[in-house]
């Protein structure tokens, strides 16, 4: 306003320039530093440095006491707080007092008072003029602005990260603060300039509807002071512009030369990615071209098996030709099973030979319960064979034997999240989700012959084993099913041919979910809700099913839940694509407490254990172990029931093993064999 410049309509030109500026006539010279910069001035001369600039210096009067009064001190405004000093000098050594105003409330009594409190420390200021007054009150809100968003950030980062993570983020957060901090600033600018443009323009109009000449003069008077606010906070708003300005710039060639890298490092990813895709591809070539190196590798391999398992039971009839021994699990509660001695326990009087020979009378009464239901479960399967019957398919169509660039499908998948990426259908079976979650059902007469055990311990044995054989397709299933479309239903009706009923259904598209329910007339019932939630690791995909699994049998009103394992699918990019199952299931039974702990091992190609290989321990509410659980999952589970246990060595771990004395195992479930 004092150099002439344009204000809006022409009638203000014209009247504000037949009137001298405040800020030329009325103020005395400045004398704060702006930044840190600048020379001292008389006392109680407004600051010179833009409401926005870090450091903001310049002389006011503090109330001291009733003695006193008010005295000039010395205050210097820096990263959100206000301190003050006699003079100039004792900055280097001395500082009478310091206020932090990100928790401090500003308050303005009358046109030249300022008065600061946090709670415990209030400090009363004057300023010479309403302009010099409004110049501090402007720095100190938007320093007080900067520090509350400091405050909140530190407060926002201070979560838990992973140390190396902290550096690779520092360099993209500093730049981001510094613009957002800038951004901030321009904001409280833009409202400061709207609160003194409205109170200029209202004087303006006063001024226009003015018709007696003796109140010119002081309403001249405001309109001038409200101008000079207003130069005061467009500088500010100017300044804070071009320091935006500046680090967008500077931050803007930065990112360029950064994504200029980035794209660099794309195409070499992209060039050796095609070179891997064409090596396979020749290899695939090769591969078939050579069939009998193949079928002699296939010979090698499962010669070396037999050997392997060969070797082993030797290793064990060593031993003991009548004892058995397993390894102990690696995570508590470790154990190692050995199989009882015959001849230490009494007989039965009614079988001296045979198999149960040996066998306490308490194991035959369970042998019989395996015996009746299988026995009555072939009786059923003789007597549903002379009805008519539909014919069902035993397997789904071959997979076509279409050729498949899979470079044309990765190099579009560069960057993009895993959920978003379109996958071709060569990838998918002709099944859709919910016929997968169906298939658990496959060896549904386990929980029909759960259904006759008299114990809850041994109904557990035939829980966990089901739980178990739902994994036994997928080591050959790498294909994925279908997502199912939003409430599409699957039934399955079997009443007639193996009495159940199962029902499913898509609840929930993103995430994709379902609820499975089925009914059985045999005695039981299962329920199931399941979502996907999935981890690309480059190499490997990790499959992790959320949601539990509720079984209740109608007759004794045992209620059995558990989850699922996860599963990896390997070899993604490169190589033959194999699925591993690893994880622990914890079966419980909220009626008797009984507990089931399963162990699914991870496959290592350095361990000596069998791949695939499940390992587990039922016991009762008091947490004493009653079946010891062995197999793998792609196979068969048996159970082998506790004689005796006792306590063994420490391991490395300094874990204590658990030594169990058991009978000789049962199978449970055995693997149908593929059509």
């Amino acid at each position: 306003l004092c150099g002439g410049g344009g204000t809006g309509t022409r009638g203000l030109v014209s009247l504000l320039s037949a009137v001298p500026c405040l800020a030329c006539h009325e103020l005395p010279a400045m004398s704060a530093e702006p930044g840190g910069r600048g020379g001292g001035g008389p006392a109680g001369g407004p600051p010179a440095a833009p409401p926005g600039s870090d450091t903001y210096k310049g002389w006011l009067f503090k109330w001291t006491n009733y003695l006193k009064g008010y005295q000039r001190r010395w205050f210097v405004l820096s990263n959100g707080l206000l301190s003050y000093y006699r003079t100039q000098a004792e900055m280097a050594h001395t500082c009478r007092g310091t206020i932090n105003l990100s928790t401090a409330h500003i308050d303005t009594e009358d046109s030249c008072n300022i008065v600061l409190s946090n709670g415990g420390r209030t400090y009363h200021l004057k300023a010479n003029s309403e302009v010099e007054r409004q110049r501090w009150v402007t720095a100190l809100e938007l320093a007080k602005a900067k520090a509350i968003r400091m405050r909140n950030n530190q407060s926002d980062d201070s979560g838990d990260e992973e140390p190396a993570s902290q550096s690779d983020k520092s360099e993209l957060h500093g730049p981001l603060k510094t613009l957002s901090s800038k951004l901030e600033d321009l904001s409280t600018c833009n409202e400061l300039i709207a609160k003194h443009g409205a109170a200029l323009q209202r004087s303006l109009s006063e001024l226009e509807n003015l018709r007696l000449p003796a109140d010119s003069g002081e309403k001249i008077k405001a309109v001038n002071e409200r101008a000079t606010l207003f130069r005061i906070t467009s500088n500010a708003m100017i300044n804070a512009c071009r320091d935006f300005l500046d680090l967008a710039e500077s931050h803007s060639r930065k990112w360029q030369r950064l994504l200029q890298h980035e794209r660099e490092q794309r195409i070499r990813l992209e060039e050796t990615i095609e070179q891997l895709a064409k090596q396979h591809n020749s290899l695939e070539r090769a591969c078939r071209g050579a069939p009998g190196l193949a079928s002699g590798t296939a010979s090698i391999s499962s010669t070396a098996k037999a050997g392997s398992v060969q070797s082993a039971k030797g290793e064990a009839s060593d031993e003991d030709e009548e004892t058995e021994y397993f390894d102990a699990m690696e995570d508590a509660p470790a154990f190692i099973t050995v199989t009882a001695d015959p001849k230490h326990h009494r007989r039965s009087g009614s079988n001296l030979s045979g198999a149960s020979e040996g066998h306490p009378e308490d194991w035959n009464l369970e042998d019989s319960v395996f015996e009746s239901s299988n026995q009555s479960s072939y009786n059923e399967s003789v007597g549903k064979d002379l009805l008519p019957r539909k014919r069902r398919r035993t397997r789904i169509p071959d997979k076509p034997n279409y050729s498949l660039n899979l470079w044309s499908i990765m190099k579009n998948c560069i960057g993009k999240e895993l959920s978003k990426i379109p996958m071709p259908v060569n990838f998918n079976e002709p099944l859709s989700m919910l016929q997968r979650l169906t298939e658990d059902l496959e060896y549904h007469e386990l929980l029909d012959k759960a259904v006759k055990c008299e114990s809850s311990t041994e109904q557990m044995c035939f829980v966990a084993a089901f739980s178990v054989s739902s994994y036994s397709t997928t080591v050959h299933r790498t294909a994925k099913p279908f997502n199912p479309l939003l409430g599409e239903t699957y039934e399955l009706d079997r009443l007639e041919e193996l009495g159940f009923r199962s029902l499913c259904e898509q609840v929930s598209h993103h995430p994709p979910a379902a609820a499975h329910h089925v009914y059985s007339r045999r005695g039981w019932t299962l329920w199931q809700e399941i979502t996907i939630s999935s981890k690309f690791r480059g190499k490997y995909l990790s499959i992790m099913p959320l949601g539990a699994i509720h079984l209740e049998f109608h007759s004794s009103g045992n209620h059995y839940v558990w989850r699922k394992v996860t599963s990896t699918v390997h070899n993604i990019i490169v190589g033959k694509l194999w699925i591993d199952q690893s994880g622990e299931i914890e079966i419980v039974n909220h009626k008797s407490k009984d507990k089931c702990q399963l162990k699914f091992t991870p496959y290592s190609y350095f361990s000596r254990d069998v791949p695939r290989k499940v390992t587990g321990v039922v016991s009762d509410a008091d947490g004493k172990a009653h079946y010891v659980m062995s197999g793998t999952w792609d196979e068969k589970m048996e159970c082998s029931k506790i004689v005796h246990s006792s306590h063994g060595s420490t391991s490395t771990e300094g874990k204590q093993k658990t030594v169990y004395q058991t009978l000789s195992p049962k199978v449970l479930w055995r693997k149908y064999p593929l059509p």
